[in-house]
């Protein structure tokens, strides 16, 4: 098909005459911020059709500079005094950087021109800058400033301004004096004025169904509060519904049981249908061996296990050991490492975890179905040192997920392919291990072993523990301990986990006072059609913490950060390749074709900003009716410009490969993307120039929208392996290579 790689729909105005010296041209801005057009607050739209948007200056060698810059500009108080601000994220253990409650958090630094001494203003002798939310409360002071470099703190508003003003002093407390400088953060363009201006273009043309759509579709739920117009209400998916059927009852499904395995031990494993009664709602998906999550399988580190897994669902299909560093023809692949699994056939796994940590199972083929319908399943493998972890009170193994129910049951999937094709498919009802309603109960003092997994189709987590009774406290304090691949350098104090599909955490709690504690997901949506942003808090779970105090006091070792030696160590043999260049580079990015008009058009809302991370899908009617047929999501080799299955990489066990991944902010819908590797492991060294200060190794990779990741690749099992995104959709519409390893 013929495809376009950006949507030719509205345009950007012409550019306003600018100040003199414009902010992208001060001497010493970092190149984030130094080469494009500078914003002017010149309308955003422009109803010539003909026209492509401007990207203001977006390139794919670099973080998205519209995403990450502030230009400041002068009220005439300040003359022709001008500046820029560089939005940059602290570091984290997590592909972004977030506040508890989902705001995302930026350090600012200010390059600023040509201020004139604040005399000669009146009677003043700073400048001070200042950080507000666009209804101007509260106002925070971010210090005093001067002409060249400022380093302004942080900011983790939704929606702000940075106001430079002049003060008696630079000790002051509250500003008061003359504004002489003023920015907008780039997610303050979402103006409900400026889209709605959109309206009358997608609202233009008659709702007239799609003539290439199935009709059998019914509109699926709405997101509350945000209206459709009346074009997209009329789209429908270019693919017919799916729902799988069992002609007779299948089985209640049952709770995760545990099994323990030796090494050289056998599990029988089989997918096949189950009932589910889910919020008043019977409905009929998989399961593994009849269990929702499947069978959490425990084994001691260096062991080899045997899984006999038959398929008894309608579909062809296997079993992936995500992040296990297993051998090739065992990593559960169709069509690279396997034929599919069909119907009422068998097929015998080897697997042999030479990692201690957290891992999951799933199938790899049309996943976008099997997994959402419940075929996930944990593996925890037992560290060989018992002093690999600090002690705690009791581990807990939490798999989260998420499920689309309409009123009726379970919302369709795409035959043909997926639907839900642009964003993934967001669900509305919240699993934890299984259950709309995960409870834990542990005594006052205990510390509690979290091993996290997001099993969810699309959905990003933000995670934190509140008490019920008062959730505008702070929340408990969790310890970072591991992730993907084993432990972090060194554990780390957070208030909340940013979990992206496939990804793991491991994390440590102490409940040291009685009472009830939420484990909540608390984000920040956001509303494209009125430009703002929707709080979200939605309660994955409770933890019940007695009165009686634990008989094992382990908050000493809880308070007690470790430095991991043996991690360190290990990483130390690859930290002469961390500043040498590039091997190669990535480019994440979109094309569309076909879409209907009236998406094509109300998709430009999202295209003003974007956030990092789209934590919820607001947008579920338009996402809903994309589909194959007009999407494709594209992993690029920017060196050769070839595409998914087209790309060649070639390297040899033994081989260290640095890669740069750019998440494209133009594309047509950008968002983030959880790069997932097979049967490898890497080092996140950096994202947006930020170093990371704290490794780990991982197998899957949060990339938010617009970023650019630097990531250090070790090769070390022979064999053809899977690059993919892990946004099940995504992935099939095929956003994915195979690399190949060839053995010494």
């Amino acid at each position: 098909m013929h495809r376009r790689r950006f949507h030719p729909a509205l345009a950007v105005a012409a550019l306003a005459t600018c100040p003199a010296l414009l902010p992208a041209q001060i001497a010493g801005v970092p190149d984030l911020c130094s080469d494009r057009p500078p914003a002017t607050g010149a309308p955003l739209f422009s109803l010539d059709t003909r026209q492509q948007p401007s990207r203001a200056g977006s390139r794919p060698e670099r973080p998205a500079s519209d995403l990450s810059c502030i230009d400041l500009f002068s009220t005439g108080a300040g003359g022709e005094a001008t500046g820029v601000i560089t939005l940059t994220r602290p570091w984290s253990p997590f592909g972004v950087t977030v506040t508890p409650e989902g705001r995302h958090r930026h350090d600012l630094t200010a390059w600023i021109s040509d201020l004139p001494d604040p005399t000669t203003l009146g009677d003043y002798q700073a400048y001070v800058a200042w950080a507000t939310p666009l209804v101007l409360d509260p106002v925070v002071k971010l210090g005093q400033v001067q002409n060249g470099e400022n380093a302004l703190g942080e900011v983790a508003f939704n929606k702000y301004m940075v106001l430079v003003t002049a003060e008696a002093s630079g000790d002051v407390t509250e500003r008061t004096g003359p504004l002489v400088l003023r920015g907008r953060s780039p997610s303050s363009r979402m103006e409900a004025h400026d889209l709605m201006a959109l309206a009358p273009a997608a609202e233009a043309r008659p709702a007239i169904p799609d003539p290439f759509a199935s009709p059998l579709w019914e509109v699926p739920p709405r997101y509350e509060g945000v209206p459709m117009l009346p074009g997209i209400m009329a789209a429908r998916p270019r693919v017919s519904p799916l729902l799988p059927t069992v002609d007779t009852p299948a089985p209640l499904a049952e709770p995760r049981q545990i099994v323990e395995l030796p090494d050289g031990g056998t599990l029988d494993l089989f997918a096949g249908f189950v009932r589910r009664r889910i919020q008043g709602r019977d409905v009929t998906m998989f399961a593994f061996n009849g269990q929702h999550p499947g069978p959490l399988i425990k084994v001691d580190q260096g062991s080899t296990i045997f899984v006999n897994f038959s398929n008894d669902t309608p579909f062809p299909t296997a079993v992936h050991w995500h992040g296990v560093r297993l051998e090739n023809r065992f990593d559960g692949v169709p069509g690279v490492t396997q034929d599919p699994v069909k119907p009422g056939e068998t097929f015998r796994y080897q697997v042999h975890f030479r990692d201690a940590g957290i891992y999951w199972y799933h199938p790899h083929h049309r996943e976008d179905v099997q997994q959402e319908l419940g075929l996930a399943g944990n593996m925890l493998v037992e560290p060989i040192s018992e002093a690999y972890y600090s002690p705690v009170n009791r581990e807990e193994v939490v798999m989260l997920d998420d499920i689309l129910l309409s009123e009726a049951g379970l919302v369709p999937f795409g035959a043909e392919s997926s639907n839900y094709m642009l964003m993934g498919r967001f669900g509305n009802v919240f699993l934890t291990n299984g259950e709309p309603e995960y409870s834990l109960e542990v005594d006052a003092g205990d510390v509690v072993r979290f091993h996290f997994t997001n099993a969810s189709n699309t959905r990003t987590f933000n995670l934190s523990f509140r008490p019920m009774a008062d959730p505008s406290a702070s929340p408990l304090p969790i310890k970072i301990v591991g992730s993907d691949v084993g432990k972090f350098e060194r554990e780390a104090v957070v208030e909340s986990v940013v979990l992206a599909p496939a990804e793991r955490y491991v994390v440590e709690v102490l409940f040291d006072e009685a009472g009830a504690y939420a484990l909540l997901n608390h984000v920040q949506g956001i509303n494209h059609r009125m430009g703002v942003f929707r709080e979200e808090v939605s309660t994955l779970g409770a933890v019940a913490v007695s009165g009686v105090r634990t008989s094992a006091d382990h908050s000493h070792a809880f308070e007690t950060l470790r430095t991991n030696a043996d991690v360190v160590a290990d990483i130390d043999q690859y930290r002469d390749e961390f500043d040498r260049s590039p091997d190669r580079e990535l480019v994440l990015t979109l094309e569309v074709d076909g879409l209907p008009i009236a998406i094509e058009q109300s998709m430009l809302y999202d295209w003003i900003y974007f956030n990092p991370v789209e934590w919820t899908g607001t947008m579920p009617v338009m996402n809903w009716a994309t589909s194959g047929a007009g999407v494709e999501w594209i992993l690029r080799d920017a060196e050769t410009d070839d595409e998914n299955m087209d790309i060649s990489w070639s390297f040899r066990v033994g081989d260290i490969v640095k890669i740069r991944i750019h998440n494209d902010r133009g594309a047509f819908h950008a968002m983030q993307h959880p790069l997932h590797i097979h049967g490898q492991r890497f080092l996140v060294l950096e994202q947006n120039g930020v170093r990371n200060t704290n490794l780990v190794w991982k197998d899957t990779v949060l990339l938010p929208t617009g970023s650019t990741t630097d990531i250090l690749l070790e090769l070390s099992n022979p064999g053809r392996w899977m690059v993919h995104c892990h946004i099940a959709e995504h992935l099939e519409s095929g956003m994915k290579f195979v690399l190949d390893v060839e053995g010494n």
